[in-house]
Protein backbone atom coordinates (compact mmCIF):
# COMPACT_ATOMS: atom_id res chain seq x y z
CA UNK A 1 0.00 0.00 0.00
CA UNK A 2 1.40 3.57 -1.09
CA UNK A 3 0.95 6.32 2.25
CA UNK A 4 1.87 10.08 1.76
CA UNK A 5 3.01 11.66 5.09
CA UNK A 6 2.06 15.56 5.13
CA UNK A 7 3.82 17.57 8.32
CA UNK A 8 2.54 20.65 8.85
CA UNK A 9 3.31 23.18 11.92
CA UNK A 10 1.32 26.01 13.14
CA UNK A 11 5.09 27.86 13.53
CA UNK A 12 6.50 28.73 10.08
CA UNK A 13 9.02 31.11 11.51
CA UNK A 14 10.53 27.69 12.96
CA UNK A 15 12.38 25.97 9.99
CA UNK A 16 14.20 22.76 10.89
CA UNK A 17 18.14 22.89 12.50
CA UNK A 18 20.76 21.59 10.99
CA UNK A 19 20.29 18.69 13.39
CA UNK A 20 17.20 17.53 12.31
CA UNK A 21 17.59 18.10 8.45
CA UNK A 22 20.57 15.47 8.99
CA UNK A 23 19.01 13.17 10.82
CA UNK A 24 15.87 13.48 8.64
CA UNK A 25 18.52 12.72 5.47
CA UNK A 26 19.78 9.70 6.74
CA UNK A 27 16.35 8.53 7.88
CA UNK A 28 15.35 8.72 4.14
CA UNK A 29 18.54 7.39 2.70
CA UNK A 30 17.89 4.10 4.67
CA UNK A 31 13.90 4.07 3.51
CA UNK A 32 15.13 4.79 -0.18
CA UNK A 33 17.21 1.95 -0.25
CA UNK A 34 15.02 -0.32 1.18
CA UNK A 35 12.63 0.58 -1.48
CA UNK A 36 10.08 2.16 0.74
CA UNK A 37 10.33 5.78 0.13
CA UNK A 38 9.15 6.76 -3.46
CA UNK A 39 9.18 10.33 -3.34
CA UNK A 40 9.91 13.32 -0.87
CA UNK A 41 10.21 16.97 -0.92
CA UNK A 42 9.11 20.37 0.39
CA UNK A 43 7.66 23.45 -0.40
CA UNK A 44 8.90 26.84 0.14
CA UNK A 45 8.16 29.53 2.94
CA UNK A 46 5.06 30.74 3.68
CA UNK A 47 5.85 34.14 1.70
CA UNK A 48 6.63 32.41 -1.41
CA UNK A 49 4.02 32.11 -4.30
CA UNK A 50 1.38 30.06 -4.61
CA UNK A 51 -2.20 29.38 -6.07
CA UNK A 52 -5.62 27.64 -5.20
CA UNK A 53 -7.86 26.67 -8.53
CA UNK A 54 -10.87 26.04 -6.99
CA UNK A 55 -14.72 25.67 -8.34
CA UNK A 56 -17.39 27.65 -6.88
CA UNK A 57 -21.22 27.90 -8.54
CA UNK A 58 -19.87 25.63 -10.98
CA UNK A 59 -16.63 28.09 -12.63
CA UNK A 60 -13.36 27.82 -12.18
CA UNK A 61 -11.40 30.31 -10.46
CA UNK A 62 -7.87 30.71 -9.45
CA UNK A 63 -6.79 33.14 -6.41
CA UNK A 64 -3.49 33.72 -6.51
CA UNK A 65 -1.19 33.48 -3.32
CA UNK A 66 0.88 33.67 -0.77
CA UNK A 67 -1.96 32.56 1.75
CA UNK A 68 -0.82 34.43 5.17
CA UNK A 69 -3.89 33.18 6.63
CA UNK A 70 -3.12 29.80 7.05
CA UNK A 71 -3.04 28.37 10.23
CA UNK A 72 -0.66 26.15 9.65
CA UNK A 73 2.59 25.69 6.97
CA UNK A 74 2.91 22.48 4.81
CA UNK A 75 6.86 21.87 5.60
CA UNK A 76 7.22 18.78 2.86
CA UNK A 77 5.67 15.23 2.21
CA UNK A 78 6.90 12.21 1.43
CA UNK A 79 5.59 9.20 -0.35
CA UNK A 80 6.07 5.35 0.87
CA UNK A 81 5.36 2.08 0.05
CA UNK A 82 4.49 -0.32 3.19
CA UNK A 83 2.70 -3.05 4.12
CA UNK A 84 -0.34 -1.08 6.37
CA UNK A 85 -1.16 1.51 8.44
CA UNK A 86 0.26 0.09 11.46
CA UNK A 87 3.86 -0.16 9.98
CA UNK A 88 3.11 3.64 8.58
CA UNK A 89 1.95 4.96 11.74
CA UNK A 90 5.08 3.63 13.77
CA UNK A 91 7.39 4.93 10.78
CA UNK A 92 5.83 8.55 11.39
CA UNK A 93 6.44 8.52 14.87
CA UNK A 94 10.02 7.61 13.85
CA UNK A 95 9.83 10.94 11.90
CA UNK A 96 8.37 12.98 14.41
CA UNK A 97 10.82 11.57 17.37
CA UNK A 98 13.63 13.16 15.12
CA UNK A 99 11.80 16.59 16.16
CA UNK A 100 11.43 15.73 19.71
CA UNK A 101 15.22 15.24 19.74
CA UNK A 102 16.30 17.72 17.38
CA UNK A 103 14.14 20.75 17.77
CA UNK A 104 12.79 20.84 21.52
CA UNK A 105 9.73 22.86 21.68
CA UNK A 106 8.60 22.31 17.87
CA UNK A 107 5.01 21.50 17.73
CA UNK A 108 3.33 20.16 14.28
CA UNK A 109 1.40 17.21 12.78
CA UNK A 110 2.64 14.31 10.40
CA UNK A 111 -1.06 13.15 8.51
CA UNK A 112 -0.83 9.76 7.58
CA UNK A 113 -3.31 9.29 4.21
CA UNK A 114 -3.48 6.19 2.54
CA UNK A 115 -2.80 6.80 -1.61
CA UNK A 116 -4.77 5.30 -4.40
CA UNK A 117 -2.44 2.51 -5.95
CA UNK A 118 -2.28 1.42 -9.54
CA UNK A 119 -3.95 -1.80 -9.82
CA UNK A 120 -4.88 -1.96 -6.16
CA UNK A 121 -8.88 -0.87 -4.81
CA UNK A 122 -10.04 0.36 -8.28
CA UNK A 123 -7.27 3.29 -8.38
CA UNK A 124 -6.78 4.94 -11.44
CA UNK A 125 -4.61 2.88 -13.97
CA UNK A 126 -1.35 3.79 -15.93
CA UNK A 127 -2.88 4.18 -19.52
CA UNK A 128 -6.06 5.29 -18.81
CA UNK A 129 -6.92 9.38 -20.51
CA UNK A 130 -8.57 11.54 -18.26
CA UNK A 131 -10.89 13.65 -19.67
CA UNK A 132 -10.69 17.06 -18.76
Amino acid sequence: MRFMYIVTSSQPDKGPTPALMEAMGKLAEREIKAGRMLDTGGLMPIAMTGAQVRITDGKLGVIDGPFVESKELIGGYAIFELRDMEEAVAAAREFMQLHIEHMPGWEGTCEVRVLATPGVDGACEVGIRAHA
